[in-house]
């Protein structure tokens, strides 16, 4: 049986051993489905002489054959036959097969469409006196049916399918005679086929009907069409913005009035993942609240919106419980999310919290919160007035450069890109030098950049700027690309007023003077000191001689196109 063909499986001491036993069942199994010796198949190419336990054990083993990697490329009249059985476990185990073994863009999906059609309009159990369900008709059965064959839809897609279904599960999806486990079922079906398919729903003419569904008290349910409704409105945005404010009145009820089911409260939270979804949904509307008079009894939905983000920021207390510490944060991340796509049109002293809440989070030990909190702050600053604010935890930031974590790094390295400018560029620079000696491997090359890059921009003193990427070519040569040592040539060349260019060639003739020396600072010097070199010929132990031995003594240890450089400047 079943079993013993899986211990079988497990027992196997090599991949060859296994993979002999699985081609001893499959031609058992393969003859077990089309025996020949004149036995006559059904019309749908299925074995009628087997019974439903041999059909249901032969198609486990394919599936369990399947799920360990091997090609399974028979058996789906079987399948097909299991569907349409009237029997729920039969067709349980059809449908199970159905997903895992064919495609929507198979062949043999045409003769099954009927089938799952039907199975997906069945009438939903009736209810008898005492509010308990039937179980006359199939009941229960029946929403169990409409469960199986959502779930296979939604697993095999194929266009074919989705544009001679996509109907019936709108149509299952908005009546009020389905029930919450199939609404739930019928919506995140919906979103599978819409992903494989954008253009398969009309906003204007679905949105109405997301108005009902928005009012179902079900908790789950409503769960089920924000992930629905957070795909729909990505693909069209404009379409599905009239529903802002019912999205509004569910988060206020969850966040001011904590009217939540028991069964939906996660450690006293009311529904964290609806509320989370509410949230993103509101982050695809950056204008949601401009030109409203906030606080002034213009738009009822957009004050209680502040009220509700508000509440969230400063109302979220500090838990001993992981669980609830995480659910809350990532409550609380999602309404500074939101902050961050309202932009400027957000209150100031929202923005304001919203950067002290960050500041809290990037300074704690738990590496995800810290990895959130930079990220996070690093949106948030790029509004205009809200840098100076993350310039405060400045000093925080630099201290997260040297986590153990990359991630965090990398982080905190896009922070102090954001927030540097000339009042602190000097002592972010340095710092970002001084951390390139000790920085991995896999850091190194976007730092060099971002030095490089922030060195220029802020630079008050061009000099400093020389000297900084002297220090990048000199401790991570192999990371500094040809336009940054270009750029340095250009910036010298084009500013010959001051001494910046008699500068930059003593300087480079110094970084040359040695034996040991990287190729890329060999190619600068080699550039300035033949266009500059004259401003230094005077001065002691600079003369257009020595400048010739200190870049010929490279010679030998440099390739073809740093030759080329040297013979230019000779």
């Amino acid at each position: 049986g079943l079993n013993n063909f899986i211990t079988d499986l497990r027992n196997a001491k090599s991949k060859e051993e296994e993979s002999s036993r699985i081609e001893v069942e499959l031609a058992k199994i393969r003859k077990k489905f089309n025996p020949g010796g004149g036995t006559k198949l059904a019309a749908d190419g299925s074995n009628p002489s087997l019974s439903s336990y041999q059909r249901k054990k032969y198609i486990w083993k394919l599936v369990y054959i399947h799920v360990l990697g091997y090609e399974v490329d028979f058996g789906h009249a079987e399948v097909l036959a299991l569907v349409r059985s009237k029997k729920y476990g039969e067709k349980s185990v059809g449908y199970v097969a159905l997903s895992l073994l064919l495609r929507g863009s198979d062949p043999v999906m045409g003769g099954v469409i009927d089938t799952i059609k039907k199975d997906l309009t069945m009438a939903p159990m009736t209810k008898v006196g005492g509010g308990k369900s039937s179980s006359k008709g199939g009941g229960v059965k029946n929403d169990a049916t409409q469960c199986l064959a959502l779930c296979s839809l939604a697993n095999i897609s194929g266009l074919e399918l989705i544009q001679a279904m996509h109907v019936e599960v709108q149509h299952i999806l908005v009546s009020k005679g389905s029930t919450e486990q199939v609404k739930k079922k019928a919506a995140l079906c919906l979103l599978r086929l819409t992903r494989t398919s954008p253009n398969l729903i009309s906003g204007r003419i679905f949105a109405p009907h997301v108005v009902q569904l928005l009012q179902d008290k079900h908790l789950g349910v409503l769960t089920s069409v924000m992930s629905l409704l957070n795909g729909l409105a990505s693909q069209q945005t404009e379409e599905y913005g009239v529903l802002i404010p019912n999205i509004v009145h569910i988060l206020s009820v969850l966040v001011l009035k904590k009217d939540c089911a028991r069964e939906y409260l996660y450690y006293r939270t009311p529904s964290p993942w609806l509320q989370i979804k509410l949230l993103k949904f509101l982050q695809l509307y950056p204008d949601a609240i401009e030109g409203h008079d906030i606080g002034m009894g213009g738009n009822d939905h957009v004050g209680q919106l502040i009220n509700v983000v508000t509440r969230i920021m400063f109302e979220t207390e500090v838990s001993d419980s992981i669980n609830k510490s995480n659910a809350d944060h990532a409550i609380l991340f999602e309404a500074v999310n939101l902050i961050v796509a309202w932009g400027t049109t957000c209150p100031p002293e929202m923005r304001e919290g919203a950067m002290n809440i960050l500041g809290k989070f990037i300074s704690v030990r738990e590496p995800n919160i810290r990895y959130l909190g930079l990220s996070t702050m690093a949106q948030l600053a790029q509004i205009d007035g809200s840098v100076e604010g993350a310039k405060k935890h400045q000093a925080t930031v630099l201290v997260s450069l040297k986590d153990a974590d990359i991630s965090v790094r990398r982080r905190a390295l896009d922070l102090l890109f954001v927030i540097c400018d000339t009042d602190n560029a000097e002592r972010i620079v340095d710092e970002l030098v001084a951390h390139l000696v000790v920085a991995d491997a896999s850091i190194r090359e976007e730092m060099v950049l971002k030095i490089a890059i922030l060195a220029e921009k802020y630079a008050t003193d061009l000099r400093w700027y020389v000297d900084t990427i002297l220090k990048l070519i000199s401790i991570s040569g192999d990371y500094v690309s040809d336009p940054i040592w270009h750029r340095v040539v250009q910036i010298v060349t084009n500013h010959p007023q001051g001494d910046l260019q008699g500068y930059a060639a003593a300087t480079l003739f110094l970084a040359v003077s040695t034996h040991r020396c990287h190729e890329t600072t060999v190619r600068v010097a080699a550039y300035i000191l033949g266009e500059f070199g004259f401003l230094i010929a005077e001065r002691p132990g600079m003369s257009g001689e020595e400048q010739f031995h200190v870049l010929h003594q490279h010679w030998y240890n440099v390739d073809t196109q740093t030759r080329s450089i040297l013979i230019s400047s000779y």
